[in-house]
């Protein structure tokens, strides 16, 4: 089964497999591309809601990856109907990629290429320049910003 992300709808995604999303997407949607997940359900979409011990799940691996100030609320659900359905997630955003990666699920990219590795981000400070391995509104040590930064 694959699994609709809002670029799905956007790009106009076509596959012969079954499919499913969740009302968030619907709500993300406006004008052609709203009516086009209307008549994917009409077609026999399935519409999943995922359960919240799912929905935590993908929150903490999403902090172990150092994504999870990157996910919005239908990022994370979507992931977590992924990974209940076993299904495959068809996105272009590289945050639910790099979680998906993180957690086994199979992606499916549509306007873009795909991750070509799993990150575990670090976060560096804009003002003292330490690195930490998981993100804080702002620096223990001196208070400034603490921006994303890849380990390599």
């Amino acid at each position: 089964m694959h699994i609709l992300d809002t670029s799905a709808f956007i790009h106009e995604y076509h596959t012969d497999e079954p499919t499913a999303s969740i009302p968030l997407v619907r709500e993300e949607l406006e004008g052609e591309h709203a009516f086009r997940f209307d008549a994917d359900e009409g077609a026999g979409m399935h519409i999943h809601i995922p359960a919240e011990g799912t929905v935590e799940k993908i929150g903490r691996a999403a902090v172990e990856t150092g994504d999870a100030n990157e996910l919005s609320e239908t990022d994370t659900r979507l992931l977590a109907a992924a990974f209940e359905l076993d299904g495959v997630l068809v996105t272009d955003d590289y945050a639910m990629q790099n979680v998906a990666e993180h957690l086994g699920i199979s992606v499916d990219v549509i306007a873009r290429d795909g991750i070509s590795e799993e990150r575990a981000w670090i976060f560096q400070c804009a003002g003292c320049g330490r690195e930490f391995d998981e993100h804080h509104e702002r620096c223990p040590i001196c208070g400034s910003e603490l921006t994303r930064k890849n380990p390599n």
